[in-house]
């Protein structure tokens, strides 16, 4: 099921539940989700990201550095509290005894799956396709008032029911769903006493989740679970790209104040110009974070937030240089779907869980450049930061370093302008004062000093400014050179793809050729074959042609005239195949070896034919002369004797008695 008719249905069913339950589920902290308004899905920035997950970082992998959305994000964008015990508890092979416990809803035995229309029904979402013609706020006003029908409307047993399975849908659906039709029960358990829920689902289950999916398969396209997170993410710290508009200011949580651009373009033409855009982007956006890097939990998801890697991003300089590598806390497999050991994930991952009770480290930074890191950073990842057309030959990272480096520089002479500015602002301050009050000759000599600190401050930041600006211009020359051998290289490595193309063809042709000249010698065999067979019924034509010269009935005048007619058409026959032989030869005149050869076969055969039927044809008409001169000469009285063989009162030749 599609990500936004999930979040319609959640919707419909939440506006359906009466006021004291939904007063239940603002208690829990999942209000502000269903004040948001249901969003557009953009699938273009969403492959954009996915293309640019380390899954060893658990980080973002962009051409200035990592960027790593935060529990700070988490609580801004979607109003979750980030605070609270770690989600953590039993996973089971399967919960079929659990689902039927908590709510009375069938689960196969040895399975992890609530069939979704079975806990659609049971909140009264029957028939939930979409009418045509029916806008979307009929399409949920139709929903909200079929459910509300099935739902309880007053305090019982049946409320813990309904809010349960209400839960289960929310949660396997919308903030936690997985790519497939079925709802998981993974978190399950932790609904049975509803009155700690509010304490333990909160923001840092909800990334550690949205980390899982970004680390999932190339070949997935597309993100499950509350897909406004990770696109309000990138409209507030990638701006630039303008994919977002702010089109409800001032509302909280941020998630509400944005919506999607609509963009006509085809999705791969979009998806280029994001890449383009990411690579060419002009400069960090540094924004504030919490600031500290901790472990995430959500029951069998247990993963590292690496804030680490984003020193910059909290106004520092980077000074982290070694990345972590894969594998740092082994878990299971992603799926649900098979059978697993019943894991308690408290003992399991008790560090990371004291990890996250004792609010993680606290990310801080001595380093005074980013140099270092910006090398190894260009070192590591290379030209895989970049996703455009224009920019993949770079798989040495020389490109990127400088590129990075450039930018820092630029950064640099930016803060050291500023710096200037601001002292040359704070001079003028004390030389006013120093001009309008009357002071003491040591208050004079105190302000001297001090207007010669600030001078020789001021001189000092003009020095390093234009220190800077000389190595941001040799950096943007080198820079530029290097981006003029890239085009070269691609040029070059386009004239390559184009000349391993023709290569590629001509090879194609070559085979093709090939099999065509064995498909022309089969066929000139089977010719040559039917051609001996031809010859041979000839030859017993002509054989059984001289063994009734002798018999002159006209029975057997009938029959020569039949064996003459049947030789003629043999003949023709043979001169047919002779024709098909000479245009098989032609048919090889691309290649001169074999035309040659056929010219020289087909000339071959076609004198022997013609030969053959010359002397043929010869014979056969001076058998009829003689057998024709023989008749007359029997119509004339002189009558022949019968051959020895000859019966009485077989017939008589001529006009005779």
């Amino acid at each position: 099921m599609r990500a936004r008719v999930s979040w319609t249905l959640v919707l419909a069913a939440f506006l359906a539940l009466p006021p004291f339950q939904r007063d239940r589920v603002e208690e829990m902290g999942f209000g502000e989700i269903f004040r948001t308004e249901r969003m557009r899905v953009d699938p273009a920035l969403t492959q954009a990201l996915r293309s640019r997950w380390d899954m060893e970082a658990n980080a973002f992998v962009f051409p200035w550095g990592h960027m790593i959305p935060s529990l700070e994000d988490v609580s801004r964008i979607t109003g979750f509290s980030v605070h609270g015990k770690a989600v953590s508890g039993y996973t089971y092979p399967y919960y079929h005894d659990i689902a039927e416990r908590l709510l009375d809803l069938p689960v196969e035995r040895r399975s992890s799956l609530v069939p979704r229309i079975a806990l659609q029904e049971s909140l009264g979402l029957f028939e939930v396709g979409k009418n045509a013609g029916e806008s979307e706020d009929e399409y949920l006003e139709r929903l909200v008032r079929v459910s509300r029908r099935e739902l309880a409307s007053e305090p019982r047993p049946q409320v813990d029911l309904d809010l349960r399975c209400f839960l289960v849908l929310f949660l396997g659906r919308l903030l936690f769903a997985t790519r497939g039709d079925a709802v998981h029960c993974r978190f399950l358990p932790l609904l049975a006493d509803l009155g700690e829920v509010g304490g333990m689902l909160g923001g840092a289950a909800f990334l550690a989740h949205q980390f899982d999916c970004l680390s999932a398969s190339d070949r997935q396209t597309s993100t499950s679970g509350f897909y406004p997170f990770l696109q309000v993410w990138a409209y507030l710290h990638l701006l630039a790209l303008g994919r977002g508009e702010l089109t409800r200011p001032g509302l909280v949580p941020i998630a509400r104040r944005w919506g999607a651009r609509r963009d006509t373009r085809h999705l791969a033409d979009q998806l280029e110009c994001l890449q383009e855009a990411i690579d060419s982007y002009p400069y960090l956006d540094a924004r504030p974070y919490f600031g500290r890097s901790v472990w995430l939990h959500a029951l069998n998801l247990v993963l590292p937030l690496n804030l680490f890697l984003t020193q910059r991003s909290l106004g520092f300089r980077q000074s982290v240089v070694e990345f972590p590598v894969r594998d740092r806390f082994r878990r299971p497999g992603r799926s649900f779907r098979g059978l697993q050991d019943t894991t308690d994930w408290r003992e399991r991952a008790r560090e990371q869980i004291e990890n996250w009770e004792c609010k993680g480290k606290s990310v801080k930074s001595t380093a005074t450049t980013d140099d270092a890191y910006l090398r190894a950073y260009a070192l590591k990842y290379g030209g895989k930061v970049y996703k455009s057309a224009r920019h993949q030959v770079d798989m040495a990272g020389e490109v990127a370093s400088l590129r990075a480096l450039l930018l820092s520089a630029t950064h640099d002479r930016e803060a050291a302008r500023r710096e200037a500015e601001e002292l040359r602002r704070e001079l003028e301050s004390v030389r006013r004062g120093a001009g309008s009050a009357s002071s003491s000759r040591g208050g004079e000599s105190d302000r001297a000093s001090l207007q010669a600190q600030m001078t020789a401050a001021i001189s000092r930041a003009e020095e390093a400014g234009r220190h800077l600006e000389d190595r941001e211009r040799d950096l943007r020359l080198t820079t530029e050179h290097a981006m003029d051998l890239q085009a070269q290289c691609d040029q070059y490595q386009g004239e390559l793809q184009t000349t391993r193309g023709d290569r590629d063809q001509l090879r194609i042709r070559a085979e093709t050729a090939e099999t065509r000249a064995t498909e022309v010698t089969s066929e000139r065999d089977q010719l040559r074959t039917q051609m001996e067979a031809a010859e041979a019924r000839v030859a017993a034509m002509t054989t059984e042609l001289a063994a009734l010269r002798v018999q002159r009935s006209p029975v057997d005048r009938e029959e020569l005239e039949r064996l003459r007619a049947e030789l003629r058409l043999q003949e023709s026959l043979a001169q047919r195949l002779q024709q098909i032989m000479t245009d098989i030869g032609r048919s090889r005149s691309m290649s001169r070896s074999a035309a040659s050869a056929n010219r020289a076969t087909g000339g071959t055969m076609g004198q022997y034919l013609a030969s053959s039927s010359s002397r043929r044809r010869n014979e056969a008409e001076e058998r009829c002369r003689q057998d024709e001169g023989g008749a007359q000469g029997e119509g004339g009285g002189g009558a022949m004797l019968p051959p020895p063989e000859r019966q009485e009162g077989s017939g008589e030749c001529g006009g005779g008695e």
